[in-house]
C-alpha cells in the first residue's frame, strides 16, 4: 500500500505578499522553524485574527469583475498561515510544538468550518461575473464545498453540520497522534533476526538484556516481514504493526463514522457514501461497488493460486506436508520473496548498494527533468529537521523559478511514518504565486529496494503535480482535482522504474554509483506480476471495507473487518485490529479508499502515452500542459481526453491484471 496524499488538505508556506502580475517568486521568509510552543501559539493568535479581518473585508466587498480574485486572494492567506501549522504537527522533532501545532489546527478547524457556512459569500460567489470558464470552474467547485459544508440547511442543521465537521477534525488528529506518538518498539535477539540485513539491526538501541529494539517504521518493518527467517520474530513485529493505534483508535474511528453518517442525514442522504461520491468520477456509491465488483472477478482465482505456491514454498522450508501447512498472515510476504528469488532470482534487498537514499531522490527528480522540461537545484536553507532538504524547481528553457520543493527522507521518533506529500501552496498565475509542495518518506539510510524507488517516484509525482500547476486561481492549484483522480499523475509515474534506459540516470546524477545490471531490472520486470492476485486482493478488500463502514446504520470497525478479512484465503487473526492503524479512512480518503484502485485505471490509460519513450519530452511537455498544469480548472475526464485524445477507459487496467 502506498499511503500517499494521506492530509490532502490544503497547506503552505508563511510567504511574502507577491505584486500582482509579478513573475514567479519563491517564498521567503520560509517555513516557520517553530521554536517554541509559545511562538506556535503567537503565530496562531495572529493568523487567526488576521483572517477574520479578511473574511470581514471580503464580506463589504463590492461583488465585481476583481471579486474572484478576491476571495482566492483569502486562501492565498490561509495557506501563507494556517497550512504550516498543519503541516508541522506531523514532522517537528519536538512533541510540545507538535501538540501546540495541533491545538492551533482545531482553532483553525473551527474557522474553516464557519467560512464554510458563510452565507455572505456564498451569496456573492453565485453573482460574481465570470470572464471564462476557468472562473466558471472556481465558481462551481467553490460553491459545492459552501455547500457541502452546510451553507443551505436550515439553521439547527447548519449548527449541528459545524459541531460535527469540528469534532471530526479532532478526532482525525487524535487518531494520528495516538500512531504518530506511540514510539512502539519491539525486541528481538540477534538469533531471531537471521536472514535481516545487519544493517537494518546492527546500530539499533537495546534494551537491558541486550535485545535489539526495532521500531514498525518502514526500514524496520519491511526488511523483518521480507527476510526474517525466524516466525516467531515476524509474528511479533507483524502484531505490532497491525495492531497501531490500539483499542483507543478503533473507539475514535466508530465516532468519526457515526458522526459522518449523522452529517449525511442532515443533507437527505442515508449514507455518507454517496453524499461524499457525489461530486466525484465515480458519482455514487454503486458505481464505486460495480467498479470493485469487476476488479473482484479479475484477481480472486489468481489470489488464491498464489496462496497454493506460498503454501508449497512454505512447506519445502520447513520439510512439511503441503496439505498440513498453513499459510500465516506474518509469513505471507516472507515467502512471497522466497518465491521471487526461486522463479526470477529477484532479490529486493539487493537492489539496495545500488540505490543509496539521496542518490534516488535525484535520480528521481532527474527523470521529471528529462520528461517535463524542468530543473531541480538544493539550496542552503533552514528547516524543522536539520536533514530537512530544500529544492528550487525552475522551467529549463526559460530558467525561471517555478516551484518549490521540501523533501525529508529518514525516519525519527515523533514524525509522520508513512510516506506522503503535503501541497503545501498552490500556483496562482495572477499574482505570479509560485507553489510548493513537501515530500515526507521514512527511507533506510543504507539503500532502497526497487519497490521504494517506486515508493518515491509515487511520492515525488504528487509533488510534481502541485510543482508543476499553472492555474490562475490558487484555490483549483494541483491536487485539488476530484479526489478519486488524485493519485493517477503519481500512480502513472510508477511504471518507470522497471525502464533500464530510466535507471541509467543514476550515473548522470551519481556517477560514483555502481549501475544496477540490466539482467537484474529484467528479473524484476518478469517478477513484478508476480503476486498480483494478492496485492489488488488487499486493495480490493480496503476500499470494500471503507464504503461498507460507511454505509453502515451502527458502524462497527473491528467486527466487520474481522467479517471482511476472515472471507479472503488467509483469513483474520483473531485479537488483531487493522482499524486502529487505517488512518486514511479516518481522514481525507473516508468511503473514498477506492479513489486508489480507480485513480489506477486513469494512471494505466495515460502511460499508454509514454509507450514508445518513457522519456519523451515532447509527449512529457504535453502532459505537464494538460493535465498536471491544468490542476482543477477542468473537471478530470477533460484533462485526461485532452491529453490522450479520447475518453478514458479500463482496457489498459485490465489487460494487466491479465498478464
Amino acid at each position: 500500500m502506498k499511503p500517499v496524499l494521506t492530509t490532502l488538505a490544503v497547506l503552505a508556506l508563511n510567504a511574502a505578499a507577491v505584486q500582482a502580475q509579478a513573475q514567479p517568486q519563491l517564498p521567503a521568509p520560509n517555513l516557520p522553524t517553530y521554536s517554541s510552543a509559545a511562538d506556535v501559539q503567537t503565530r496562531c493568535d495572529s493568523g487567526l485574527k488576521g483572517a477574520k479581518q479578511r473574511v470581514g473585508q471580503l464580506e463589504k466587498r463590492k461583488v465585481d469583475i476583481g471579486w474572484l480574485a478576491a476571495y482566492d486572494d483569502l486562501t492565498v492567506y490561509l495557506e501563507d498561515h494556517q497550512a504550516p501549522n498543519d503541516f508541522i504537527l506531523n514532522v517537528h522533532p519536538v512533541k510540545v510544538i507538535r501538540d501546540a501545532a495541533q491545538a492551533c489546527s482545531l482553532r483553525w478547524a473551527d474557522f474553516a468550518s464557519s467560512l464554510g457556512q458563510n452565507e455572505k459569500l456564498y451569496r456573492a460567489l453565485q453573482k460574481a461575473p465570470k470572464q471564462d470558464g476557468i472562473d466558471a470552474e472556481l465558481v462551481r467547485l467553490a460553491s459545492g464545498q459552501f455547500e457541502d459544508s452546510g451553507v443551505a440547511l436550515p439553521a439547527p442543521k447548519r449548527a449541528r453540520a459545524k459541531q460535527i465537521l469540528n469534532k471530526l477534525t479532532e478526532l482525525d488528529q487524535q487518531f494520528n497522534k495516538n500512531i504518530r506518538d506511540a514510539g512502539t518498539r519491539v525486541a528481538f535477539t540477534e538469533a531471531e533476526l537471521k536472514g535481516v540485513p545487519p544493517s537494518v539491526w546492527e546500530k539499533a538501541k537495546r534494551d537491558e538484556q541486550g535485545r535489539v529494539l526495532l521500531g514498525v517504521d518502514y526500514p524496520s518493518y519491511v526488511p523483518v516481514m521480507r527476510s526474517a527467517e525466524s516466525a516467531q520474530a515476524r509474528q511479533r513485529m507483524w502484531l505490532a504493526k497491525v495492531n497501531e493505534g490500539g483499542p483507543a483508535n478503533l473507539d475514535l474511528l466508530a465516532q468519526i463514522v457515526t458522526l459522518r453518517g449523522e452529517y449525511a442525514r442532515l443533507f437527505g442522504f442515508d449514507n455518507y457514501v454517496d453524499f461524499n461520491l457525489r461530486r466525484r468520477m465515480a458519482k455514487d456509491g454503486a458505481t464505486a461497488t460495480r467498479f470493485l465488483d469487476s476488479v473482484t472477478g479479475a484477481v480472486t482465482a489468481r489470489e488464491k493460486d498464489e496462496l497454493q505456491e506460498l503454501r508449497a514454498a512454505k512447506a519445502q522450508h520447513l520439510g512439511t506436508p503441503a496439505e498440513q501447512t498453513q499459510v500465516e498472515r506474518w509469513d505471507a510476504t516472507f515467502y512471497s520473496e522466497r518465491v521471487k528469488l526461486q522463479k526470477f532470482s529477484v532479490d529486493q534487498n539487493a537492489f539496495r548498494p545500488y540505490f543509496p537514499p539521496q542518490a534516488s531522490l535525484e535520480l528521481s527528480m532527474r527523470i521529471i527533468e528529462k520528461l517535463m522540461g524542468v530543473k531541480y537545484q538544493r539550496i542552503d536553507n533552514k528547516l524543522w529537521h536539520e536533514e530537512a532538504q530544500t529544492y528550487v524547481v525552475s522551467d529549463a528553457a526559460t530558467g525561471k523559478p517555478i516551484a518549490q520543493m521540501y523533501v525529508d527522507l529518514y525516519p525519527r521518533d515523533g514524525k509522520y511514518n508513512h510516506a506522503a506529500v503535503w501541497p503545501l501552496r498552490g500556483s496562482a498565475t495572477r499574482i505570479g504565486r509560485a507553489p510548493v509542495a513537501s515530500l515526507v518518506v521514512n527511507f533506510d539510510r543504507n539503500g532502497l529496494t526497487l519497490d521504494e524507488v517506486e515508493t518515491l517516484l509515487h511520492e515525488l509525482g504528487h509533488a510534481v503535480h502541485v510543482n508543476l500547476s499553472n492555474t490562475r486561481y490558487a484555490a483549483t492549484a494541483g491536487t485539488t482535482v476530484m479526489h478519486d483522480f488524485v493519485e493517477a499523475p503519481s500512480q502513472m509515474l510508477e511504471d518507470w522504474v522497471y525502464d533500464k534506459q530510466v535507471l541509467k540516470l543514476m550515473q548522470e546524477v551519481c556517477p560514483t554509483c555502481k549501475p544496477v545490471p540490466d539482467a537484474m531490472v529484467e528479473q524484476a520486470q518478469a517478477a513484478k506480476h508476480y503476486g498480483k492476485g494478492g496485492q489488488f486482493g488487499r486493495q480490493h478488500l480496503y476500499a470494500s471495507y471503507d464504503i461498507a463502514l460507511h454505509r453502515a446504520t451502527k458502524p462497527e470497525p473491528l467486527p466487520l473487518w474481522a467479517r471482511m478479512e476472515g472471507a479472503t484465503p488467509l483469513g483474520h487473526v483473531q485479537g488483531t485490529m487493522f482499524p486502529a492503524g487505517f488512518a486514511h479512512i479516518a481522514g481525507g480518503y473516508g468511503s473514498g479508499y477506492y479513489g486508489y484502485l480507480w485513480s489506477l485505471v486513469v494512471a494505466m490509460d495515460l502511460r499508454k502515452a509514454f509507450e514508445t519513450d518513457k522519456l519523451g519530452a515532447d509527449v512529457g511537455k504535453r502532459y505537464r500542459e494538460q493535465v498536471l498544469g491544468q490542476g482543477a480548472q477542468k473537471p478530470a475526464p477533460e484533462l485526461v481526453e485532452d491529453f490522450l485524445g479520447r475518453e478514458s477507459n479500463s482496457q489498459a487496467f485490465f489487460e494487466y491484471l491479465k498478464k
